[in-house]
């Protein structure tokens, strides 16, 4: 197997690794956090962050050129701390994929978290349990299915993810090349083969990862 063949998928996966850990993490939080409660301005917030799910890809990335490129303050403020900025490195390619996945973790535990009973919150509240303690020994536990769902759905977005990276990160082989963009280009190449043998990767990825959705669902 030629090693090009290999690095936009070694790439995906360094990837969908740091990109899920952030989601599934930021996701699991803010998840807890706005389930079943009802403030004024909820359903904003609540729309923009599900807003990535919505707009295409290619959006998604025109606006992190606009919030995070070299002209805008933040890129001011990232190349002096740096001293580079983000756009088309590999951290870009990773905020990308991280922003777009975003919504499928945080709607997906959110979820879960409403589900619960809140007696058996409560309940474990009157027994001194504190709100941490609360959350990882009773909310998780009672949620967990619907938790692990929605980190596998949000690796699986990961790795399909192509507008918004290379929008924002590129398509720089051996630095910003996901599998995606690989494929891209191999047929803009003509290269059928290597395009079937990354194609028939994914398919396979993505098919043992949403047999594990389902498993999990039974």
């Amino acid at each position: 197997m030629p090693m090009d063949f290999w690095s936009p998928l070694k790439l995906s996966v360094e990837i969908a690794a740091v990109a899920g850990s952030l989601v599934f993490i930021f996701g699991l939080f803010l998840g807890k956090i706005m389930a079943n409660r009802n403030f004024k301005g909820k359903v904003v917030i609540e729309t923009l962050i599900l807003l990535p799910f919505a707009l295409p890809p290619t959006v998604v990335g025109f606006l992190l050129i606009i919030l995070l490129g070299r002209q805008s303050p933040i890129g001011h403020l990232i190349v002096g701390i740096f001293k580079q900025p983000v756009m088309f490195t590999w951290w870009a390619a990773v905020i990308a994929s991280a922003i777009v996945a975003f919504p499928i973790m945080y709607q997906s535990s959110k979820t879960g978290f409403e589900a619960i009973d809140r007696d058996i919150e409560n309940a474990a509240r009157v027994d001194g349990a504190s709100e941490f303690k609360l959350f990882y020994l009773v909310s998780i536990p009672l949620s967990i299915k619907a938790i692990i769902s929605g980190g596998i759905l949000s690796v699986a977005r990961i790795l399909g993810e192509f507008g918004a990276t290379i929008m924002f990160a590129g398509n720089i082989p051996g630095k910003t090349q996901t599998t995606p963009l690989a494929i891209y280009m191999a047929i803009d190449a003509n290269n059928m083969n290597i395009a079937w043998l990354w194609v028939g990767s994914m398919i396979a990825i993505s098919f043992f990862m949403l047999v594990c959705v389902h498993l999990m669902k039974q």
